[in-house]
């Protein structure tokens, strides 16, 4: 067995022994009390269910009974009426056409039947006369002749007062009512008998009502049509007056699902039945899910995360039904929250218990043992600083504990070797330790300073301290903008973005870092021996390169090869020539440049690498360089470029003269014009390409 596959198995039986003693203790006990509690809670909360169901029920009875009751009263007075008129008019004691003696009785019984709104009567000639109830305060007289004041109506308003009534006013309205019409009146003209009739269109306009209709005969001859009407508005004031639990509501349906009425204390003949009841949808819900089945139903609804009881009754009319809807939590509600209380207190005794039982285990074996797993997992993920020696009074768990400690310091010693950070990415992505490696699309950069070789010869070994506070700025700049090192080569940095992270901004994230190393060097304010800035120059390239450990079985680094990384360290060398600090490839200015200024400085042949590539030199981020759109420098440069290109020297010439007169230290301008010049005197070859060749690294 191998000393990794060693280290494994003994991790395993640690995390078996671990969860042997830290839970198997206590597991039992906490089953026993846990599991007692759930069968008591649960038989106390069905008991507790069943006795709130019922009471539930019970309510839900005595609303109905209620309004079964209500209903049934309303029906009778209905029916009393028709027939205590019918029979004045059959005993001859009331003529249909004496009008004084018809208005007496027609009043009196709207003021001693609460619940009927209108008594009216149509003739065969089609001629209307009706009491209409306004309210609990007064009352109207209305006639519809068609000799007299023909197509308008006559209204004689009346107020109650105690034991009386009182003229208070007459008017005319012009109408358009003709009681020949009307369905009740067709129906009642033809019939033998009373019946009901649903009616919404009366002279006043639209009220839904219901109608006690039937034809009244005195001496064998048909004299008209009796109807005693009840507005839906008289049924709402009655359910607003009902108590369905604290917050519950009772609805009525007709035979077809229409509400007849809903809760509306302040409802009557002067004033509609307001909608809006937040518990209607529920309601018809329910409606919807007993469908055609007309006998008693109940059943549980659930609405944003509410629960109801909703229960449907049928009422001595027909067709109709009362639809109750009760929020479980008026009858649930006290049960819950017993039991919440109930549960809380078994947790909390489950939990004292389960700490009483593995205070021991935890206290002498289980503790130690984690912390050491702990600093374990420390070393796992390579952070080595957060390892700590842990002692015991048990001699073995000691003796790992300083074992681990002693073997993270070992390991520290090799933390300013191998970038820490790049060590845990391969960790968490499984990159075993041995040569390999795969061709990605990513982003490297080189940087070094400017004239290191003198300053190092002049410096001598006073070149260290400067050296390594250059290097720790760019390192930490680097970090930051997710940058891995790949390596320090004397005063030169290597680094490169995508990997072992995927990174899909890899060349914008390169660009910043870039960009943030020259600010923070000039912020250092680190100066060479002879009190200057340290100057840095810097070359970017984005390609596809080959990512992974290139090495040995011996001696593996965790790098990038290929040929888009040699064009990054002949692009930093470039900056030389041209005078610059940061140039970038083509395939870097492409993928940043929402994001970054460049230009196009110029188009070169790397030495050790055919054919031309385009240059880019990286001005600053965009959101940093508001001005850059009326900077015309950069779009002159790009036209001096066009024409230097199209062999233009002359004109060329002039424009880079002209940005230099602007920018005297602008370089890529000044190698330019020196070119242009010395083709302007020369010329240039019929095969010329405006393509200028590197001849060194």
């Amino acid at each position: 067995m191998t000393a990794n596959s060693g280290r494994v198995a003994s991790g395993s039986a640690l995390q078996r022994l671990t969860v042997s003693i830290r839970l198997v203790v206590s597991a039992l006990v906490l089953t026993a009390i846990l599991l007692t509690a759930a069968l008591s809670s649960l038989l106390w909360w069905r008991t507790a269910e069943a006795t709130s169901r019922q009471l539930a029920a019970t309510i839900n009875e005595q609303i109905v009974a209620a309004v079964r009751k209500e209903v049934g009263a309303i029906v009778d007075e209905a029916r009393a009426a028709h027939t205590a008129i019918r029979t004045l008019f059959l005993q001859n004691v009331l003529d249909t056409r004496e009008a004084d003696k018809r208005e007496f009785v027609f009043l009196s019984q709207l003021q001693s039947q609460a619940t009927i709104s209108w008594v009216a009567f149509g003739w065969p000639d089609g001629a209307f006369f009706a009491a209409h109830k306004l309210g609990d305060g007064r009352l109207e007289m209305m006639e519809i002749s068609l000799t007299d004041h023909a197509g308008q109506r006559r209204v004689d308003e009346y107020d109650m007062v105690p034991g009386d009534i009182e003229f208070a006013n007459r008017r005319f309205e012009p109408t358009d009512f003709r009681v020949a019409d009307r369905t009740w009146f067709k129906a009642g003209i033809k019939a033998e008998e009373p019946s009901w009739f649903k009616v919404t269109d009366h002279p006043i306009g639209e009220r839904p009502s219901i109608a006690f209709a039937g034809p009244i005969d005195v001496y064998q001859e048909r004299q008209g049509v009796l109807a005693i009407i009840i507005e839906y508005t008289r049924l709402a004031r009655f359910l607003a007056q009902l108590e369905v639990g604290r917050t519950g509501t009772a609805f009525i349906f007709d035979g077809s699902g229409e509400l007849v009425a809903a809760p509306d204390k302040d409802a009557d003949e002067l004033h509609p039945a307001r909608g809006g009841q937040p518990l209607l949808p529920l309601a018809r819900m329910a409606l919807a899910s007993a469908g055609t089945d007309k006998d008693a139903w109940r059943s549980r609804v659930t609405s944003d995360g509410a629960a109801y009881e909703v229960a449907l009754s049928p009422l001595p009319f027909p067709g109709w039904r009362l639809a109750t809807v009760i929020p479980e939590v008026e009858f649930l509600g006290p049960v819950e929250t017993t039991l919440r209380r109930l549960i809380a207190g078994l947790a909390a005794g489950a939990l004292l218990a389960a700490l009483a039982s593995a205070l021991l285990a935890r206290t002498a074996i289980a503790a130690p043992l984690s912390r050491v797993v702990g600093e374990i997992r420390h070393v796992e993920t390579f952070a080595l600083e957060l390892v700590r020696r842990h002692p015991s009074r048990l001699k073995e768990i000691a003796s790992l504990s300083g074992a681990i400690a002693e073997m993270a310091a070992g390991l520290s010693a090799f933390r300013k070797f191998i970038p820490a950070d790049l060590v845990r990415a391969l960790l968490r992505q499984g990159i075993e330790a041995k040569p390999g490696g795969a061709v990605q699309e990513l982003t490297v950069m080189f940087i070094d300073i400017a004239g290191f070789t003198g300053l190092s010869e002049r410096m001598g070994d006073r070149v260290v301290p400067l050296l390594s506070r250059y290097l720790n700025v760019a390192s930490e700049i680097i970090v930051a903008n997710g940058g891995t090192i790949d390596k320090f080569i004397g005063d030169a940095v290597m680094a490169f973005w995508g990997a072992p992270q995927s990174q899909g901004d890899h060349a914008l994230l390169c660009c910043r870092a870039a960009l943030a190393c020259r600010k923070a060097i000039e912020d250092a304010g680190l100066s060479d021996d002879l009190g200057r800035p340290l100057q840095i120059r810097i070359g970017i390239n984005s390609g596809h390169m080959l990512v992974g450990n290139i090495g040995s079985e011996l001696r593996l680094n965790y790098t990038v090869i290929g040929d888009a990384v040699n064009v990054a360290s002949r692009l930093e060398s470039a900056n030389k020539q041209y005078g610059t600090h940061i140039l970038i490839g083509e395939t870097t200015a492409a993928l940043v440049s929402r994001s970054m200024v460049t230009r196009e400085v110029d188009r070169i042949a790397v030495y050790g690498r055919e054919g031309g590539l385009s240059v880019h030199e990286l001005i600053g981020a965009q959101d940093q360089l508001r001005e850059h759109a009326a900077c015309p420098w950069i779009a002159a440069y790009e036209d001096a470029l066009r024409k230097y290109r199209e062999r233009d020297f002359s004109g060329a010439l002039r424009r880079f003269e002209a940005i230099l007169r602007e920018r005297p230290d602008d370089g890529p301008s000044r190698v330019m014009r020196n070119r242009c010049v010395e083709f302007s005197r020369t010329g240039c070859a019929d095969v010329w390409q405006p393509v200028s060749a590197l001849t060194r690294k």
